[in-house]
């Protein structure tokens, strides 16, 4: 929500500074993105006279110009404007001047062989309108050498702040002033309503929709001239980000941001017969005032007449109906639309506009009256015509509500304790009405309060008001004893890993639960999509984790990271058959870019193999509780890891054949190029450990059980086998140890070779053996037992003992 220091001022009787103002509106809740001056861009321009104008010695269309800045020295400017002349007072930029319109900087030039000094601007180069026939021309006693941004009173700071869903009272300026008055921010001005001279009956509009339009008001003006809004409400308009349009357009607009009441304008020669808010036919199209068209359904509101759908009742007009500069009788809609049918229309159609934002908040139903005479009073003053009755079709649901409020409830819940009489003064200062006889309190919510229902409403009204910083720090009471621990085993498992990823140089990243129909596409393209989405890079709901980790991987491959290691730990979503969300907790890792730099050491740069990324997994599994040296590596079948992985670089880690604990490997090149990936940037290695199906030890003792290392010296043996090409190491490793579980604490390949006597087809892979005697020392015999059993285990798998 946007609006100017000034504009404020009409509504707020204050001497506070601009910076009192912003503190304050945070301090209430309306918390400030951010404020603009236009006069800080426009500063450098000056007021300047024109004291020579001859013509340009080798362009017919230009002009050579003398300028007076009041600087002592005139400049010598060419000029291309038909008005520039002797005499004439314009605004000025000297050379180093940025100009917003063409957006560049002046600089000393040559035009056609003559040298050229700045320039004099016209309303458009300034972006102050789009006047661009000639430059502008000032009053001839306007100071020579001031500022154009001080002259023209250009000095106005844009305040916008941030307002919440719940606070549809300030989504007009009169709102806002409201709310600091009642936070001792200057005192709020009357409301004025001008008197309308009203003649003749009012137009034909009734309501056949009770639901979507309770009320619909309606008056006409004949005999209208549309031209252009008077410079002050086009000034506040374009300062707001609204773009004028004419003075029928401007009006609606103006009063929509001042009051926080929307409005519409139909030109009646448009329409045939009275005007009906209904329910929509299926099928029904309109073309928007944004030059779109929108097919409806039968649970929309619209605005028609006999022939034709005119508006998507509090969302948008129709640009057949629309006022133009010809338009002279015109027909002023102000109507109440429920919230919730607003909401839901908005949603289907995809469709947004400052109505909308205001009408599915709820605006003030009992300013019905008020907001159409305010209107009316604009468009008579400012374009003329003659006011007809006013029609009043329906009731808006304007029935005062009462809540029961006990001041002591304030120190109770809010923890403040506030004396009676300011609660009191504060709620009268917003707006509610307080019976104050009898304890409790009977107080009346005011009309555009919609958000209030309950006592609690209450306490946050008066907390709001006199300041959050105003409730007192109070630690809660310690309960006597030991601390009991209260985080639960996932959380702890979480934190474990959280922990050595951080220890093992991963960077941990915290990215968006949503994610963009094209990032999720690659990984299935998700179970959940939003109807009504923050932005369309934040429409599906992921259903992994690696999307995010690699477009931040991108972002920073981009901006110059050698060597990028992600890590995060979240939740993905999917559907389960009963329609319901289903979430899991997941790890992503994405390695990028160079594992080792290049260096005089060891030369060139080398880049992350699929390796790198299964100690990383190994590791972390580990730490997660998951038996990692009893895992069982699978390669990419039905069950894993996923189209986005590279095929014949991947495998899954599975605790037993069907509960896959994690996934790795290479990223698959169509997957990275999808998300900017380049070949410069190499291969990605990715990764997902799949927490939710790790098994989770119950909470057991904080002591650590006694370090007792065996009492005998282990033995190694080294073991060659000749393997099928195609027979994977770790079906051999796994044969190998389950030889003799007793004695076998550990098995690892150490070598592979295909070449040089080694059949064709074959591959030789040296395994080391770590043997442990229990009670005693091996004998002779027993090693060349546990040996026999080895060569026999392997043999199942085809290996054979190489000679």
């Amino acid at each position: 929500m946007k609006f100017t220091l000034s504009w404020l001022k009409e509504h707020l009787d204050t001497d506070a500074s601009l910076t009192e103002i912003t503190d304050r509106l945070t301090a209430i809740g309306l918390e400030l993105e951010g404020v603009e001056n236009p006069a800080d861009v426009l500063r450098p321009f000056k007021v300047a006279r024109v004291i020579e104008a001859g013509p340009h010695p080798n362009a017919d269309k230009l002009r050579l110009l003398k300028v007076d800045d009041g600087s002592g020295t005139p400049w010598q400017v060419v000029c291309g404007a038909p008005n520039a002349r002797q005499g004439l007072v314009g605004v000025f930029g000297p050379p180093g001047t940025y100009v917003p319109g063409p957006a560049f900087t002046l600089k000393p030039a040559k035009i056609r062989d003559v040298e050229s000094f700045g320039m004099m601007c016209s309303y458009r180069e300034l972006e102050m309108g789009e006047d661009h026939d000639g430059i502008i021309e000032l009053p001839q006693d306007a100071p020579v050498g001031t500022s154009f941004a001080d002259y023209a009173g250009l000095d106005d700071p844009v305040i916008d702040v941030s307002v919440t869903p719940n606070k549809q009272d300030c989504m007009g300026v009169r709102g806002i002033a409201r709310d600091l008055a009642a936070s001792g921010i200057g005192t709020l001005k009357p409301l004025v309503i001008a008197d309308v001279a009203r003649v003749g009956a009012g137009p034909d509009v009734r309501t056949e929709d009770a639901d979507g339009c309770p009320a619909f008001y309606g008056c006409t003006v004949k005999g209208v001239t549309n031209g252009v809004a008077p410079d002050w409400m086009q000034a506040r308009l374009k300062a707001v980000g609204q773009k004028p349009i004419s003075t029928l357009v401007d009006i609606t607009n103006y009063v929509m941001i001042d009051l926080g009441r929307p409005l519409h304008v139909y030109d009646m020669s448009t329409l045939s017969g009275g005007l009906v808010a209904r329910k929509a036919k299926d099928g029904e199209e309109v073309l928007a005032l944004n030059g779109k068209t929108y097919t409806l359904d039968t649970s929309m509101t619209v605005i028609a007449d006999d022939a034709q759908v005119h508006d998507i009742g509090g969302i948008m007009g129709g640009e057949h109906s629309g006022v133009a500069e010809t338009t002279t009788d015109v027909l002023i809609e102000c109507a109440y639309f429920d919230p919730e049918h607003i909401a839901r229309t908005g949603q289907k159609l995809m469709l947004t506009s400052d109505a909308r934002q205001r009408f599915e908040r709820g605006v003030d139903p009992a300013f019905l009256d008020d907001g159409l005479a305010i209107a009316t009073a604009y468009v008579t003053q400012l374009c003329g015509g003659t006011a007809s009755e006013i029609t009043r079709a329906g009731a808006a649901p304007a029935e005062p509500r009462t809540v029961s409020y006990d001041p002591a409830y304030c120190a109770a819940l809010g923890g403040i304790d506030v004396a009676a009489d300011e609660q009191k003064a504060i709620l009268e200062r917003l707006g509610f009405g307080i019976d104050s006889s009898a304890t409790p309190w009977t107080i009346t919510v005011p009309t555009w309060r919609r958000d209030v229902a309950g006592k609690a409403d209450i306490v946050e009204e008066v907390v709001r008001i006199t300041g959050i910083d105003a409730i007192p720090s109070t630690p809660l009471p310690r309960l006597p004893g030991v601390a009991k621990p209260t985080a639960s085993p996932a959380q702890l498992q979480e934190r474990r890993v959280r922990r050595l990823a951080a220890a093992r140089g991963l960077n941990e990243a915290v990215n968006w639960s949503f994610i963009s129909e094209k990032e999720a596409a690659p990984f299935g393209g998700g179970d959940w999509t939003l109807a009504n989405p923050i932005s369309e890079d934040l429409k599906v709901m992921r259903p992994s984790l690696l999307p995010g980790l690699l477009s931040a991987a991108k972002r920073n491959l981009d901006r110059g990271a050698g060597s990028v290691r992600l890590f995060e730990i979240g939740r993905r979503y999917f559907k389960a058959e009963d329609g319901t969300s289903i979430e899991r907790a997941t790890l992503g890792i994405v390695l990028a870019g160079d594992k080792i730099s290049r260096d005089w050491r060891g030369g060139k740069a080398q880049a992350f193999t699929a390796h790198d990324v299964k100690a990383e997994v190994l590791a972390l599994l580990d730490a997660a509780g998951a038996p990692a040296a009893k895992l069982m590596d699978f390669a990419p079948d039905a069950a894993g890891p996923g189209d986005h992985y590279h095929p014949g670089q991947a495998a899954t880690l599975r605790l037993g054949p069907k509960n896959v604990l994690a996934a790795y490997g290479t990223l698959h090149p169509g997957t990275a190029k999808a998300f900017g990936f380049k070949p410069v940037h190499g291969a990605v290695m990715v990764a997902e450990l799949f927490l939710d199906g790790i098994p989770l030890k119950p909470r057991g003792s904080a002591m650590r059980e006694a370090y007792a290392p065996p009492a005998l010296q282990a033995v190694t043996r080294d073991f060659a086998f000749l393997v099928n090409a195609g027979v994977p190491a770790g079906d051999l490793v796994r044969a190998v140890k389950g030889a003799d579980k007793k004695h076998i604490t550990d098995a690892r390949v150490f070598d592979s070779f295909a070449g040089a006597g080694v059949p064709e087809g074959k591959l030789s892979l040296a395994i080391e053996v770590t043997l442990q005697p229990v009670d005693k020392s091996f004998a002779d015999e027993e090693l060349k037992a546990i040996a026999d059993a080895i060569v026999k285990a392997a043999a199942k798998l085809g290996a054979e003992l190489r000679g």
